[in-house]
């Protein structure tokens, strides 16, 4: 739908001028993806970054030149994205495009997450690209122009039960976005959130688990329900979606190439659907209905619990309509 609403603010890369494209995460899914279509395309200078341990297979997969680049980065350290964004001043006099990729995510619920996995959390998915913007804006906005592109997703816009600490990530890095879309318009930086859903790959296999969330899905406790249910249903879905990450970067790519860019960028069809029930539905209607289909909903935490039994869901409806009422 992208390409349908903007084909006519897509710009011509120009000849002369070579935008610096910095783009992080780039081991593998959406960052891998991104790496392989600049690696193409000759009209920008393109950094790709990723932790230590994964240099290896990307320098085995593209060949370095005057044009494109690899450097490590862990976003989570300060020393590390000074090194890379002082390089690429030194390199190429600045940073034109920043594409804040990397991330991670915990399956976990709110009571299994300790300290130390929400911080990790908040410092991959959020303080990490938040310092890294802080760094490319000056530059930006010297030259008078540029792009930050954040890579969001659907949990930035509607949270899912064992996804609590990465939804919490991406909420904050979408809010501190849309105040960054203010803030460096009036010196022609464009900012944009790209919001993926459920995507046809591996990734799943990368959520990570808290040592309690570990303990809690072989186990036999008040959550191990969850986390029987929620694994093979998001592994299901993703499996059911026809988006790669080629798509996403394809987008990704568009966003670059666009114009004064919009700033929420749904990149699937189930972000697309979120995204307007979430406008236009209810609170009070959206997150029941959402409940009621979560795979056996009704037999989470039933033998750890006091609580009575809902109603059934037909009088559950009829008792919220004529709530409206009274």
């Amino acid at each position: 739908m992208y390409r349908f609403f903007y084909w006519h603010k897509f710009r011509t890369p120009e000849r002369e001028y070579k935008p610096v494209v910095l783009i992080t995460g780039c081991a593998s899914g959406i960052g891998l993806s991104l790496a392989k279509l600049f690696y193409i395309d000759k009209s920008y200078r393109v950094c790709v970054t990723a932790r230590e341990e994964s240099l290896g297979k990307l320098r085995r997969s593209f060949a370095e030149d005057d044009r494109f680049c690899i450097l490590a980065l862990d976003v989570t350290s300060s020393e590390q994205r000074e090194n890379v964004v002082k390089t690429l001043t030194s390199k190429w006099g600045s940073v034109d495009i920043l594409v804040n990729n990397a991330g991670i995510s915990y399956r976990s619920v709110v009571e299994h997450m300790s300290a130390k996995d929400e911080e990790l959390q908040m410092a991959t998915n959020y303080h990490g690209p938040m310092e890294l913007i802080r760094l490319v804006i000056p530059l930006m906005r010297h030259s008078g122009r540029g792009k930050i592109i954040n890579v969001s997703s659907v949990s930035g816009m509607l949270a899912m039960p064992t996804m609590a600490s990465y939804s919490a990530s991406k909420y904050a890095l979408e809010g501190a976005s849309e105040a960054l879309w203010y803030e460096l318009r009036p010196f022609g930086i464009n900012v944009s959130m790209i919001q993926p859903g459920f995507i046809k790959s591996e990734s799943f296999k990368n959520v990570r688990y808290s040592e309690a969330a570990k303990e809690s899905e072989s186990g036999d406790e008040a959550y191990s329900e969850f986390y029987r249910s929620m694994s093979p249903f998001v592994a299901e879905l993703m499996d059911y979606s026809r988006t790669t990450p080629n798509n996403v970067a394809v987008l990704v790519r568009d966003v670059i190439r666009t114009q004064n860019p919009p700033l929420w960028v749904p990149a699937t069809f189930d972000a697309e659907l979120f995204y307007y029930l979430r406008r236009f539905v209810p609170r009070r209607f959206l997150h029941p209905f959402l409940y009621a289909c979560l795979p056996r909903v009704r037999k989470w935490g039933h033998r750890f619990s006091h609580r009575r039994p809902d109603p059934p869901l037909l009088k559950y409806w009829w008792i919220k309509f004529t709530r409206l009422f009274q």
